[in-house]
């Protein structure tokens, strides 16, 4: 599970980021941590009360937020590996989508994957997935792109 002792891929590239989903400086965010697994990126996430969407059941625009930025953090790794780059790409979000397989339960860690299905160049496709135990509650997919230097986003890291 999770080594409490390494450093998050966000804490290691971006801390100063103020991202809502997954800055490490944005105390109102989610600062979510993801980290290096065999074949992409893991995430374990505990929701807190306000992530709700009705009693018991946590609401879909948090997952959403996590699965675009877990999303764009697996793309960004796997583009850095995969051409050995000596700067951390920034990559931004092309599109994504989520489908909902069932009602995601509030008070239960969260755990998330995220792995690059497709990479060429600057772009990878990524799917995500949502998991609490044995039950799997969601799907992502999504395109991510790394930006150049005149891009707003590419000095955010």
């Amino acid at each position: 599970m999770l080594d409490t002792k390494k450093l998050s891929v966000q804490e290691e590239y971006a801390s100063k980021s103020i991202c809502y989903g997954c800055g490490p400086a944005n105390s109102n965010g989610l600062q979510i941590k993801s980290f290096r697994s065999d074949d992409g990126l893991d995430l374990w996430f505990k929701p807190k009360t306000e992530h709700q969407a009705f009693p018991g059941v946590i609401n879909g625009g948090i997952i959403g937020s996590i699965f675009d930025c877990h999303g764009n953090w697996t793309a960004a790794i796997s583009i850095f590996d995969d051409q050995k780059l000596d700067r951390f790409p920034s990559t931004v979000t092309a599109n994504y989508s989520v489908t909902l397989l069932k009602p995601t339960p509030y008070g239960k860690m969260l755990y998330f994957t995220g792995k690059t299905k497709t990479l060429s160049n600057n772009k990878a496709e990524v799917e995500m997935n949502l998991y609490v135990g044995d039950l799997h509650c969601a799907i992502g997919k999504g395109l991510f792109i790394a930006v150049k230097e005149e891009h707003p986003a590419f000095h955010r890291w």
